[in-house]
């Protein structure tokens, strides 16, 4: 499927010529020779009963998937001749299958699972040892005693006997558990083992998705990538995958459509790697502000992750003009910054050096030169060429370098701040008066050591210039008082997490007021500036979600939860994991899907894995342990959770975990996506779907979420979990997993965050003149903006309980902002709608938001 066809899929959104190859539709649309006539009047020449016949089959196939075309959706397929309708709706009916995660064939190890799951996993053990070490061919076998009962399986070569092991039930080798030639003997057919994945199960959904039609895919992307380039916070990687697509899809086109600043670095090298491979340096003078943007762009260009968070990538030439163009970028900073830049990512820059060549021009491009030999710590020989253009360079800034006769040293800025620090924080706060963002960081450490006034004061004229995402964070750290955990997510993605009690002093109730009004107005005051609705809805249980901080490691999911937020499990009786993965054609790829459960103190209760298929009798299930996943099968796992029974078996908390057992990271996959289904019909039911993630990155063990049965609620956390060497399981990462699900519980459900209720807020309160609010009962209030009332006003009014007024939503006007949680709303056409179940709204008269854009729409003005 055309990836511009798949992007827009994602927004609920059909552009029918892009699911039509492009040769087919150029071979049928010349008319009849020197006719003259379109392949569209051509095509409404012919029979209609096929086309008719198509659009009613095709509506069932989406039904089967929980989608249903809109009216004008409808009417344009019905445009297309019945090849291309064809051609169009298989596509459709494949892309909408694989974002559920069912374009694959599911086959677990047992492939009548749960109800062919060994009760007994070591028994079952006990015998492949069995099998390995006694067995032998032209023998009886070792376990039953059946003569001519053992043959190898391929291509393992294991071998297996027939009667002690049902083929009509295994799919791979029962010995190892690698997968096995399709057309082995030892494979045989079972009633109904080999279902499609994606069958008529049945039963229609209570909520339809709709599909929207895009006739415009090149205005659409203009409009997706506007917000994607505005926003300030770190983009996820797949939203880097929509900038590079539609950047690249639409060049020179969408040069022009560039903004005057990108504040995102990471998205910035995206769209410079594009403009570079196109030919155009003249953006890098624009847009290259730093060092580490041109780092950033160099590893774009090669292929690796502009985030500067993955494994260094494979160094690639460049041609001569472009080296010069990135060493001319380079040579813009000032020197100072230039070579703290550098120093922040030393083996990053020592690795591109390499390519770079700094020295050669270090005439033309000095100040690059020099920042480099410090870097490198370069001998300079006085007398020779280039020493004496360096070293004169160097004189200029005494202050800030040295010379010991052979090599340059630096003072870099963090030096000097902490040094200040610890003598005088006076002088330390007036360092920082010059960097916004640092500042912002380290507000919460400056607030226990300064004055609240002379802090607020500085704040005040700082917070302006930071970045929304800053904000919200500086926000949850002032007003999260001290006694329970911190956790800090490094930017590695795979690196080690780090979670401490909280044993900072704790601050004063006037200070944390008085800096948190600091903040909230600045937000306030940018919502203000952005266009005014008449009436504004909200969702009380928006309080559940917490407003994105950054997301740069955060996975692609069906449903994009913001890390930490809260929300039920899904009601069925049954709640079914699943793991699905291919692996590349160069090495096996060993995934394992398990459940690690433990009680109110987190102390291990239990688990489900490959070395325990059965937690109790059912309470969790395991389909069987896969050890290889070749394409084009690949391998599926799957587990079965009973919640009254996991609660009976003393459980508290129950944390899924992907595990790559021999350290493959999961971006050396071919593919690979996890998620989990309610009271799933059959093997797998895309219409049981509830969330679906990729597994991508550096990391090699997943953390998607820890459950809590008691509450029958689920806190999604997202985290990569730190690994090294092999043999990843739940009993290696016991300790660690109690840990970091006590830490994720602590920081986030005790720590005073912001949540997306509170940004809803701030926008509701500063842009409408009313605002609806349905409560978590089910009841609804209206408030009205008093005459002179400000918006800080407004908003801490919106947080306090009216007299419940049934007629209040039904009276109101259509919503032209709407930030809700189901898609029961009535909005006006071009509404903003934020939605975290969007499924019925149509997003071809709408504005559809995520939680990103509801931040990044309150970034600070371009300047």
């Amino acid at each position: 499927m055309d990836r511009l066809a798949e992007l827009l899929l994602r927004q609920r959104l059909v552009a029918p010529d892009l699911l039509v190859p492009v040769v087919e539709r150029e071979a049928a649309a010349p008319g009849p020779e020197g006719s003259g006539r379109s392949s569209r009047s051509s095509r409404r020449e012919r029979p209609l009963a096929a086309v008719a016949d198509g659009l009613v089959a095709l509506e069932a196939d989406l039904l089967q998937l929980g989608h249903v075309l809109s009216v004008p959706l409808r009417a344009r397929l019905a445009e297309l001749d019945a090849g291309d309708l064809g051609q169009a709706g298989r596509a459709l009916v494949s892309a909408l299958s694989a974002q559920l995660g069912g374009r694959v064939v599911h086959t677990p190890l047992f492939r009548r699972f749960p109800e062919s799951v060994p009760a007994d996993t070591v028994e079952l053990f006990v015998r492949r040892v069995f099998s390995v070490l006694l067995q032998r061919p032209e023998q009886p076998c070792v376990l039953c005693g059946q003569v001519a009962a053992v043959h190898p399986v391929s291509p393992c070569a294991h071998l297996v006997c027939r009667a002690c092991w049902d083929g009509a039930d295994y799919s791979a080798c029962p010995i190892c558990h690698r997968r096995i030639d399709p057309g082995d003997p030892f494979l045989r057919p079972a009633d109904d083992v080999y279902a499609p994945a994606v069958r008529w199960s049945g039963r229609v959904p209570e909520t339809l998705t709709l599909l929207g039609l895009c006739d415009d895919p090149a205005a659409r992307a203009r409009d997706l990538l506007g917000p994607l380039l505005s926003r300030q916070a770190a983009p996820r990687a797949e939203d880097r995958a929509v900038v590079a697509e539609i950047v690249d899809r639409f060049w020179p086109a969408s040069a022009g459509w560039l903004p005057e600043r990108i504040p995102a670095r990471e998205t910035r090298a995206v769209v410079l790697a594009a403009a570079v491979r196109h030919g155009d340096l003249a953006l890098l003078t624009r847009h290259a502000d730093t060092a580490t943007d041109v780092l950033r762009l160099l590893h774009a260009l090669m292929g690796g992750d502009p985030a500067l968070r993955a494994r260094l990538p494979r160094r690639t030439s460049l041609s001569r003009p472009v080296r010069r163009a990135l060493l001319a970028a380079l040579d813009r900073q000032a020197l100072p910054y230039l070579i703290e830049d550098l120093h922040r990512y030393p083996a990053q820059w020592r690795h591109m050096a390499e390519v770079l060549h700094p020295h050669e021009f270090h005439r033309r491009h000095p100040d690059a030169a020099l920042a480099f030999a410090v870097l490198r710590g370069t001998p300079l020989r006085k007398g020779t060429p280039m020493a004496d253009v360096l070293l004169e360079r160097a004189a200029a800034h005494g202050d800030l370098l040295s010379f010991d006769g052979v090599r340059l040293r630096a003072r870099t800025f963090a030096g000097r701040f902490e040094a200040a620090l610890r003598t005088d924080p006076r002088e330390a706060l007036a360092l920082l008066a010059r960097r916004p963002g640092e500042l912002l960081r380290r507000t919460a450490d400056l607030a226990r050591r300064l004055p609240a006034a002379d802090l607020a004061e500085v704040l005040r004229a700082a917070a302006p210039h930071v970045s929304p995402a800053v904000l919200i964070a500086t926000l949850g750290q002032l007003r999260t008082p001290p006694g329970g955990t911190r956790m800090f997510l490094p930017r590695g993605g795979a690196a080690r997490i780090w979670a401490e009690p909280d044993a900072r002093e704790e601050l004063a109730p006037e200070t944390v007021a008085a800096l948190s009004a600091v903040l909230t107005g600045e937000m306030l005051r940018r919502a203000a500036a952005l266009p005014p609705v008449e009436t504004a809805l909200l969702d009380e249980e928006l309080a559940d979600l917490l407003a994105p901080e950054a997301e740069r490691s955060a996975s692609a999911a069906l449903v994009r939860l913001p890390r930490g937020s809260v929300r039920p499990l899904p009601d069925g009786a049954r709640i079914r994991l699943f793991l699905h993965w291919a692996e590349p054609a160069d090495r096996v790829v060993d995934l394992d899907l398990s459940v690690a459960v433990f009680d109110a103190r987190w102390e291990f209760v239990g688990l489900c894995d490959y070395t325990n298929l059965r937690l109790g009798a059912s309470a969790a299930v395991h389909s069987g342990d896969l050890t290889s996943a070749p394409e084009p099968l690949g391998a599926s796992e799957f587990v079965d959770l009973d919640v009254a029974a996991l609660r009976a078996t003393g459980g508290r908390y129950a944390v899924p975990v992907v595990f790559s057992y021999n350290d493959v990271p999961f971006d050396e996959l071919a593919r690979g996506f996890a998620g989990f289904m309610d009271d799933p019909d059959g093997l797998f039911d895309p219409l049981a779907v509830r969330q679906r993630f990729d597994l991508t990155g550096p990391a090699k063990i997943l953390v998607p979420l820890v459950a809590d049965l008691w509450s029958r609620t689920m806190r999604w956390v997202d985290l990569n979990v730190s690994a090294f060497g092999g043999f990843h399981n739940v009993y290696e990462h016991e300790e660690q997993l109690a840990r970091l699900g006590a830490a994720a519980e602590d920081a986030y459900g005790l720590g005073e965050r912001v949540t997306l209720w509170e940004v809803a807020c701030w926008h509701a309160a500063a842009r409408a003149r009313e605002v609806v609010v349905r409560h978590r009962d089910g009841a609804v209030s209206r408030h009205a903006r008093r005459p002179g009332e400000d918006a800080a006003a407004f908003a801490s009014r919106l947080g306090v309980r009216q007299a419940a007024d049934p007629a209040a939503e039904a009276g109101a006007a259509e919503a032209g902002l709407a930030v809700v949680l189901e898609d029961d709303v009535r909005v006006s056409e071009g509404a903003q709608v934020y939605a975290l179940h969007p499924a019925r709204l149509d997003p071809a008269v709408i504005r559809p938001l995520d939680a990103s854009d509801l931040v990044g729409m309150l970034a600070p003005a371009m300047r």
